[in-house]
């Protein structure tokens, strides 16, 4: 009987230790089924754990989704740096292992986190410890509680009971909803980057000068895609992700980049995913290659890897996947996170060349303006319409909205008036209209929506029904402003490396066949930075020179002011003080870089 007892005992600190991993969670706190069940992990271990000589942290360590007393911390402890081909499904455990992948295993891993107010962590503030296993790919994620508002803190992870240590990390909390912050927030805001297209210099940069409080990447953090012939770096595994084992290795691939893992060192990143975290164009029932069956287990798989390996917390979701949410930073800002890509968006433009061959971009014509067509699905719309008109009760000086794809309309403009790309949000005519009509409306002020996924840069005043009473000159009309940001490396949307003599002129056209686009670039792969204060906004956009060798080299290309109250881009006297150093800025001229 007291052996019994002891037994049981044992089981219920084993249980503890690894429910302390929220790796082992499911990625919505309303779907228990999609966890790791914790009874196989149990049933499979045997009860010894690694030694700090068998174990490694193999991929750096990360912290995100900051909260005002809390933070999520990150990193992975395994005996391998090869990732697993998990035998974990949500229908139940169900072998899949193949021949390559480090194969299952029946010991754990136990994990100590420490974090504290100074480097060295002599005042530590709070710890804990958890173990991991091959289940979760040997990752694991904190929460790391009770901390103070809007302080940086440093942290460090090692091997339990032993002096094995990671590399110290630096992340720092948000401030409560309610406090007046006392300095300007400064974000830096990443999309798209493709590793085998070029160095993660934009990331670098960024690391050398020191200059974010966190980081925003809004998605395309991975690409899917098989290697091909001309790429300057080739990820793991060489062929397209379509299994667990894939998404895990081909993320594992990019963290061990030393520019974003040094990013995901010395900031807290607030990140959602585009579409290539799963596939290329996927909508709710499939993607540019897969569909039915086949789609539904590779989201899956790419889901649970994604949550696995992001310094992210379980949302709340209702019906469907979830990964869309908010933060409060102070009275300040609200950021709205959104998902228009895989929550329960629609059928978008399939095929090559925007489904003009084979594909379906007459379908998706057909359908932009239907009132019952959305980007983000029906809940989420709701959910947005609401954070939108409580921020603005709560008279939060800024609404900044995290989305995948441009928000302005936009089209060349040359033989006719149709849209530049459908899987933008001017193939979700009646859905742009619903948030226009809800910013208008409800007299919401100061929002400003920012964007990725075009591999370009695009600066935008909002205007809702076309131009009806805009004044491109003065930005009268205006009910926000739109900030899109070039890609970390990805090639840009005219393909490959096309020279400036070429796509300044189109950015040019693009210019002056839209009157809400005030400045527009095709040409530099980049990022841009916002300062954020009480009284305006100021946004930087900076150019990637060279992509072919590691560099922190970078060139400010743009910068913009936005106004308190304004509800569209200052003029001064013109839009960005009338100079840009690349592509083509409304009634202003584009000068040589500095």
């Amino acid at each position: 009987m007291l052996r019994l007892t002891a037994a049981l005992s044992l089981a219920g600190v084993v249980s503890a230790s690894f429910e302390n991993n929220l790796a082992y969670l499911s990625p919505s706190r309303r779907h228990a089924s999609l966890a790791v069940p914790l009874a196989h992990v149990q049933k499979r271990q045997s009860g010894s754990l690694y030694t700090a000589a068998e174990v490694n942290f193999t991929h750096g360590i990360a912290s995100g989704d900051p909260y005002a007393n809390s933070v999520i911390l990150w990193t992975r402890l395994s005996p391998t740096a090869d990732n697993v081909a998990s035998d974990i499904v949500p229908e139940g455990v169900v072998p899949i292992y193949g021949d390559e992948g480090a194969p299952p295993s029946s010991r754990a891993a136990c994990v100590e986190y420490r974090i504290g107010t100074d480097e060295a962590l002599t005042n530590v503030v709070n710890s804990g410890r958890a173990y991991t296993s091959s289940e979760v790919d040997w990752t694991v994620k904190f929460e790391a509680t009770n901390l103070q508002p809007f302080t940086t803190y440093f942290y460090r992870f090692n091997v339990c009971d032993s002096s094995k240590s990671s590399v110290v990390g630096r992340t720092k909390t948000i401030p409560t909803k309610d406090q007046t912050v006392p300095r300007n927030i400064k974000l830096a805001v990443y999309s798209c980057s493709n590793y085998p297209e070029g160095y993660f210099n934009a990331y670098a940069a960024v690391n050398a000068k020191d200059s974010a409080d966190y980081i925003l990447h809004l998605g395309d953090y991975i690409y899917e895609y098989k290697a091909g012939l001309t790429d300057l770096r080739k990820p793991l595994p060489d062929r397209e992700t379509y299994s667990l084992y894939d998404y895990r290795k081909r993320t594992a691939s990019y963290r061990l980049d030393p520019d974003l893992a040094l990013s995901h060192q010395k900031f807290p990143w607030i990140p959602v995913w585009d579409d290539h975290e799963v596939a290329d164009n996927s909508y709710k029932d499939g993607s540019k290659n897969s569909d039915g069956e086949e789609f539904r287990l590779r989201k899956q798989a790419a889901v649970r890897s994604y949550f696995e390996w992001m310094p992210l917390r379980q949302v709340t979701m209702d019906d469907s996947l979830r990964i869309w949410r908010d933060f409060s930073i102070g009275n300040l800002f609200d950021l709205i996170m959104l998902d228009t890509r895989q929550y329960n968006r629609d059928v978008t433009v399939l095929g090559p060349l925007g489904g003009i061959i084979g594909g379906n971009k007459n379908e998706v014509e057909e359908q932009a303006d239907w009132v019952n067509r959305t980007i983000m699905g029906f809940n989420q719309e709701a959910w947005f319409y609401t954070k939108l008109q409580e921020s603005s009760d709560r008279q939060a000086r800024w609404r900044l909205v995290g989305n995948q794809v441009i928000f302005s309309r936009v089209t060349i403009g040359v033989f006719n008036d149709e849209p530049f790309n459908l899987d933008q949000w001017d193939g979700y005519i009646a859905n742009r209209d619903r948030v226009y009509k809800t910013l208008v409306d409800n007299k919401i002020n100061n929002t400003v929506m920012l964007s990725g996924d075009s591999h370009a840069a695009w600066v935008s005043d909002m205007v809702w029904k076309a131009e009806e009473g805009y004044d491109e000159n003065t930005g009268a009309g205006a009910v926000g402003v739109e900030l899109a940001g070039s890609a970390v490396s990805s090639s840009s949307p005219l393909t490959g490396i096309v020279p400036r003599l070429i796509t300044d002129p189109i950015s040019k056209l693009l210019i002056k066949n839209n009157p809400t686009l005030q400045w527009q670039d095709l040409y530099y792969r980049g990022y841009f930075e916002m300062d954020i204060g009480y009284d305006a906004i100021e946004a930087q956009f900076f150019g990637i020179p060279n992509l072919k060798n590691r560099s922190t080299e970078e060139i400010k290309i743009a910068k913009f002011l936005i106004r308190d109250g304004e509800n569209k881009l200052a003029r001064n006297p013109t839009v960005g003080g009338g100079v840009a150093y690349a592509g083509a800025l409304k009634n202003g001229k584009v000068e040589t870089a500095p």
